[in-house]
């Protein structure tokens, strides 16, 4: 039987000294010895560390393979597994066998001992997995979406695939990109505008912002659903704070009011922290290296701190007597700016910091309206040095009430005709909320820019690689 792969994590973790392994994987770093050997670091992706090949010069292959062994080409090695001598690592593998499988031209590759910057980076998206902080990145990426469908697996939610083609604008703000068929070359018209009936669904579809609303539709028939997809918002925006395409964890809840909303979403963040702290710990203690040294610290303070919760109006008040000024001016009805949601982070409260019942202005027309005519149930999960992290509310389930909403902020109701339905046949109290994975994602690595927590970032300008 001929000798199948191993992977280098699990080599490292349980690795047998005296076994023979086979290994894949991309040179890091290859250093050459006057006593007729070279140190070979090999790494497969699995895990943040190297495995140290040891190649005798007594290899038949080490003129044609070992010493052609450049950083980032492809090899395959196969080895005895011993004791390392050497600081920094347990095990080495004695190469009994070198094969290059993929070559590199050093004087081209442009990923090279020295440190980068993630500016330079991005522009080769299809080459900064394998540093070492977008492989991390990716990692911890794959760990904590397991860890998001294990959460709310354990507590009974179903999975539900919305779609990403839509016909409706959950936010109401309009920032969608288009979807068509047309020849933008020639296209059809009828009475001076776009005539979409000739298009592929007959009428404008775009891109989603949310699956909220569908969700609310399996919502009101299953009870506790999810959803976990990519959503687009075309908002001219180049912040480190936000993408054109990014990832939404997106539950909702029948017969939940906002305060069990709020408790589903605590408890989401906490799980979801605690699991990184136990099932990325080398990950994570690279970024407390490299990128934040409070990193680790700040993920185990969250975890066991109580959330402040406060109102809207709560907040602003305290925005106002805070003593340092702000970009944008403190008043009742403005939208909590980034800079606000920090303050109350990391200096008015230094913890997490819940605020419900928003002005029902700056809300969209879905949520459910407080008694005071004013307000809405809304509710923001705001997180030190990122801020707000998860947005929700109850949602509207009264026709009337509903119904008003959508024409207070100029809304067709027949575009929503089926959302209006909802409360006509069966309505119940519903709740929910949409968690940002990728801020989420930043939060746990301590990077500052939203591009660099994502594989391939989608911004103003920017659709390639």
């Amino acid at each position: 039987m001929s000798l199948q792969r191993s992977k280098i994590a699990k080599i490292l973790r349980e690795g047998k000294i005296g076994a023979r392994y086979k290994v894949m994987g991309w040179v890091r770093t290859r250093r050459d010895s006057k006593a007729g050997f070279s140190f070979i670091e090999i790494n497969d992706g699995s895990c943040l560390n190297n495995l140290q090949v040891i190649a005798e010069k007594d290899l038949p292959e080490y003129e044609t393979e070992v010493l052609k062994a450049h950083t980032g080409c492809s090899l395959r090695v196969v080895g005895v597994l011993a004791e390392s001598p050497g600081k920094g690592q347990n095990v080495e593998l004695r190469a009994q066998e070198v094969k290059i499988i993929g070559p590199v031209d050093p004087l081209v590759y442009p990923l090279q001992k020295k440190r980068h910057s993630f500016e330079f980076l991005r522009t080769i998206a299809h080459l900064r997995p394998r540093t070492n902080t977008f492989g991390a990145v990716a990692r911890i990426r794959n760990s904590i979406s397991y860890a998001i469908h294990t959460f709310f697996q354990e507590r009974g939610f179903i999975y539900i695939h919305t779609p990403i083609i839509t016909g409706n604008d959950c936010e109401g703000a309009g920032e969608m990109f288009q979807v068509t068929t047309l020849d933008l070359e020639a296209i059809p018209k009828k009475d001076g505008q776009v005539d979409f009936s000739m298009d592929f669904f007959g009428q404008p579809a775009n891109l989603t912002v949310s699956g909220q609303l569908e969700a609310e539709i399996y919502a009101l028939a299953l009870g506790d659903v999810y959803t976990f997809g990519p959503t687009f918002r075309a908002e001219n925006s180049n912040t480190s704070r936000h993408l054109a395409e990014f990832w939404m964890v997106e539950p909702e809840m029948a017969f939940c009011d906002l305060e069990g909303n709020v408790a589903l979403a605590v408890d989401l963040l906490k799980y979801v922290f605690q699991w990184a702290l136990d099932h990325c710990q080398e990950d994570l203690v690279f970024f407390n290296r490299f990128v934040d040294n409070t990193l680790v610290q700040r993920l185990e303070k969250v975890v066991e701190d109580d959330f402040q919760r406060l109102t809207y109006t709560e907040a602003v008040n305290i925005l106002a007597e805070a003593d340092r000024p702000f970009e944008f001016p403190v008043e009742w009805g403005m939208d909590i700016q980034s800079e606000h949601e920090r303050y109350l982070c990391e200096e008015a409260f230094q913890k997490p910091v819940v605020i419900v019942d928003y002005p029902k202005q700056i809300k969209p027309f879905y949520m459910k309206l407080n008694e005071d005519g004013k307000t809405v149930r809304a509710m923001d999960v705001l997180v030190p040095r990122i801020g707000e992290i998860i947005g929700g509310s109850e949602r509207e389930d009264r026709y009337d009430v509903l119904l008003e909403r959508m024409k207070e902020m100029q809304l067709d109701p027949e575009d929503y005709w089926w959302y209006l339905e909802l409360r006509k046949f069966g309505s119940a109290p519903h709740s929910g909320f949409g968690l940002g994975f990728e801020r989420l994602i930043q939060f746990i690595t301590g990077l500052s820019n939203i591009r660099d927590v994502i594989p391939f970032p989608r911004t103003p300008g920017n659709v390639s690689f």
